[in-house]
């Protein structure tokens, strides 16, 4: 049974923010999806953005066309320049919150850039407060561009295994999907999908269609096409449910998974 206000403030007065009755009472109500009819699209640094104008304006292009019938959140990867920045802070012993700054500095350059090929359809990139205004942006164009880097800053919580921040921009475009109660999140990268490994650089590396969390955790997929730390954040998602993952220099994957179509890797929470 649902727990009243009454009984939820009570609570909240008498108890610390960890007890177990407390979070229970306040599980009981069902979350509101703000934005349930919208999809989350993060475009990749390195394997879109980077790669210039052969890979970027036939995905404007598909963008354009599909807000005619999706709305859609996109969100910027920050790639090659951020990997230089790491290299450099790390060299420096700086610590993660400040890599994160330098990192979100490149996505927000990659959502000015993408913003403005798609300013004369009416599109605009907005930042972190601007993601406020978002609703209105759907409503009159359908679509809008943010830099998907989470804004932890200083306050990113460290990696055991170094400095490098381990929430970076698919962890920034999952969350926002999840907090806004989106519909679905797309993966737009440069390769297929999932593999058994990093087809970069393994040739016998072979192609998952279908996998879950769980299963990619038990495989070792640590160099994984998304950020491993994602995976966490996925499992424990109340509304997005799984994310897809499509090969954005293929011309009409991402209209035909806006579509619903099983195109890709499909990684689900469960």
């Amino acid at each position: 049974m649902a727990t009243t206000t009454a009984e939820l403030e009570q609570l909240l007065m008498q108890r610390s923010l960890t007890d177990a009755e407390l979070i229970a009472a306040a599980e009981t109500a069902a979350d509101f999806r703000i934005l349930p009819d919208a999809t989350v699209i993060k475009i990749g640094g390195q394997s879109m953005i980077d790669r210039g104008r052969a890979a970027v304006y036939p995905l404007v292009e598909e963008i354009v066309a599909a807000r005619k019938t999706h709305k859609m959140l996109i969100g910027t990867g920050a790639g090659t320049r951020a990997r230089h920045l790491y290299s450099i802070a790390a060299g420096l012993n700086l610590p993660a919150g400040v890599l994160s700054q330098l990192g979100a500095s490149v996505a927000d350059q990659n959502a000015a850039m993408l913003g403005q090929l798609l300013a004369k359809y009416g599109i605009s990139a907005v930042e972190g407060a601007g993601l406020s205004a978002v609703p209105l942006y759907l409503a009159e164009v359908n679509a809008v561009v943010f830099s998907g880097m989470p804004p932890y800053g200083l306050w990113m919580r460290p990696s055991a295994d170094g400095v490098i921040p381990p929430y970076r921009t698919d962890a920034g475009c999952f969350l926002v999907a999840e907090q806004f109660g989106c519909k679905a999140m797309i993966y737009v990268k440069d390769e297929n999908g999932l593999y058994t490994a990093n087809p970069k650089t393994d040739k016998t590396a072979t192609f998952i269609p279908r996998i879950s969390v769980a299963e990619m955790k038990a495989k070792g997929l640590a160099d994984s096409i998304l950020e491993f730390p994602m995976l966490d954040l996925l499992e424990a998602a109340r509304h997005v449910r799984e994310v897809q993952i499509v090969n954005g220099l293929v011309p009409g994957n991402l209209t035909r998974a806006l579509a619903g179509e099983h195109v890709g890797t499909i990684i689900t929470a469960s």
